[in-house]
């Protein structure tokens, strides 16, 4: 076989790689900034300047409806990232959640550091790409896991987004509360089982629903749970009846993937499907929905449905809009030097929680308030070690969803003093 650069005399292909994806070095090594970066590095190494300074990465809106909480994430990335570099860096826990009030001057920084500018300035780049993508995806996957109601959601989304991402989503949609996920890699890397049923290309392929439901009876392993599709050729209902005339005791559930275009009121042909199946000694067969959903489907669907796959609306979540800016300077002998650009508030910040109010205060002082409160950031580097030990993924998505459900069912606070 040709190499890589043997193929490229006419420019057509990549010298070093097959597809436009960035190595771990190159990411490690923040080549994926932007140059703006490097030239206020170069322009700064001319002059000599070189403050050691602190920046918060923090967003004042969030891309949710109705919604003034969001769950962080990607933390671990920034921390793998930062690693090595003479950095301070505190920050909000993986899948800590967030207070972002659209009409308040202040904010609730997720990360900050601390150090020489020239040392980490060409991060901010990788940083805020680690958190914006993975932040938005642990957010939606935690809104639609509460809407709900401790029905199964699985994630199907990988496949509307880049497969580099495929890892990333997974993991952030498993923070965010989702039950298992599809994407086979993902999963490996997770150490989870994949979860998933059949497409509608293998009963195509067959050219008959019953002939296909049989075949994936008889050639996968028993301990695949037997959900088929029932939507390929024909009604719904009909179709499941034939399913369980056909595998009987072994279907475990059907699934509806009817394209919004013709599916026409889908509770309704939900209803059909669950008492058709019902009236047959059939009401143990699970039923799970597909295709399109959000969370206005999830509640409308959740008290009859057994599961949803919940593709797009997680995967490709609006992105929150961190950003990355210089609040204070810290001169020779450490006296401090309030600084921000307009329309910035300056001061490092300290953010503290009272659980059982759930009422946060911001404040420049790093003495929790009077009462029962947490601090929110903590030590995460320190001089380019990482100090704090990260949770295992099931011990995040239980404060997750505890955070979640009393976010959800009170009236977050922010305030600052």
């Amino acid at each position: 076989m040709p190499s890589l650069k043997s193929r490229n005399k006419k420019g057509r292909d990549l010298d070093d790689r097959l597809f436009w994806l960035p190595k771990e070095e190159e990411i490690k090594n923040a080549v994926t900034t932007d140059v703006y970066f490097e030239y206020a590095i170069e322009a700064l190494k001319f002059a000599r300047i070189n403050p050691k300074v602190t920046m918060e990465i923090y967003t004042r809106k969030l891309p949710f409806q109705n919604s003034e909480w969001a769950i962080v994430s990607g933390i671990y990335e920034v921390a793998k990232l930062l690693e090595g570099i003479p950095v301070d860096v505190d920050s909000m826990d993986e899948g800590e959640l967030f207070l972002a009030v659209n009409n308040s001057t202040v904010y609730e920084p997720v990360v900050q550091i601390t150090g020489r500018y020239q040392e980490f300035a060409k991060f901010e780049n990788p940083i805020l790409g680690f958190l914006c993508q993975s932040s938005a995806v642990s957010t939606k996957a935690a809104r639609i896991s509460y809407a709900a109601k401790g029905k199964t959601v699985i994630s199907f989304g990988t496949r509307r987004a880049h497969p580099s991402l495929a890892a990333t989503i997974e993991r952030s949609s498993l923070i965010g509360g989702l039950e298992s996920v599809s994407n086979v890699l993902g999963a490996k890397l997770l150490k989870k089982v994949p979860s998933g049923t059949m497409p509608h290309a293998f009963i195509l392929c067959v050219g008959d629903e019953v002939e296909a439901w049989r075949i994936f009876n008889q050639a996968l392993p028993k301990k695949i749970p037997r959900i088929v599709l029932i939507d390929t050729f024909s009604d719904e209902k009909f179709a499941a009846i034939r399913a369980f005339e056909t595998l009987g005791s072994d279907l475990y559930g059907v699934r509806l993937d009817t394209p919004s275009t013709r599916r026409g009121d889908l509770k309704k042909i939900v209803q059909e499907v669950k008492w058709e199946l019902s009236i047959r000694g059939a009401g143990k067969v699970k039923i799970f929905v597909s295709g399109g959903l959000d969370e206005a489907e999830v509640l409308e669907l959740r008290d009859y449905v057994d599961g949803f796959g919940i593709g797009t609306s997680v995967s490709a979540a609006p992105v929150i809009d961190f950003g990355g800016k210089i609040v204070e300077i810290e001169h020779q002998g450490g006296k401090r030097e309030f600084l921000s650009k307009r329309g910035d508030i300056s001061g490092k910040k300290h953010v503290f929680r009272n659980e059982r109010t759930f009422s946060d205060i911001v404040t420049l002082d790093e003495k929790p308030p009077n009462g029962n409160y947490r601090p929110l950031l903590r030590p995460l580097i320190r001089n380019g070690k990482i100090v704090r030990d990260f949770e295992s993924l099931d011990e995040i998505r239980k404060r997750v969803e505890k955070s979640v459900k009393k976010a959800a069912t009170s009236e977050p606070v922010l305030t600052w003093m």
